[in-house]
């Protein structure tokens, strides 16, 4: 039946939800204690798990249209409207479940990911004010004492003049 790989399909969609939010979590962690050296491969297992997670969507789309056909609604019908054209009985509140369930775990991983953006933000901020201090006041768009940029510093060691 349809209807139970749908359930099977929204479960596995779920799990991989979790897993997403985990590595999100992981990712926060790594930049809120300045340890950037697994960034990178953070990043990258975030991405993995989004591309189970897309071909999971795929395969649940391509589920939930067999059982919207089968109930009399267009293949292209919501979840929402799977649970509301659910038959008598338990189905209804087992896709209804699903529904709460995947509407929370998105909306968690929506805060996770705009936490860990303004983190990203701040870190390149920082980044180039730093980069910036470094650099000579006429690399960074400055005039020295004659009006003239792009000349270097010189020496600060030795007296030029001798």
């Amino acid at each position: 039946m349809a209807i139970h790989e749908l359930s099977a399909l929204l479960w596995r969609e779920r799990e991989l939800l979790d897993v997403l939010t985990f590595k999100l979590e992981e990712e926060q962690l790594l930049l809120t204690s300045g340890n950037s050296r697994w960034l990178p491969l953070g990043t990258k297992e975030v991405e993995q798990v989004l591309g189970h997670l897309s071909q999971a969507s795929l395969a649940r789309t391509i589920e939930a249209a067999v059982v919207a056909e089968s109930w009399g609604l267009p293949t292209d019908a919501t979840l929402s409207e799977l649970v509301a054209a659910a038959p008598e009985g338990a189905w209804a509140e087992v896709l209804n479940a699903h529904l709460t369930a995947l509407t929370r775990q998105t909306s968690l991983i929506k805060e996770l990911r705009d936490t860990n953006e303004q983190f990203l933000r701040s870190a390149v901020r920082s980044t180039q004010e730093s980069i910036a201090d470094l650099q000579p006041s006429s690399a960074a768009g400055t005039y020295d004492a004659q009006g003239k940029t792009g000349a270097t510093a010189g020496s600060r060691i030795f007296d030029q003049r001798f």
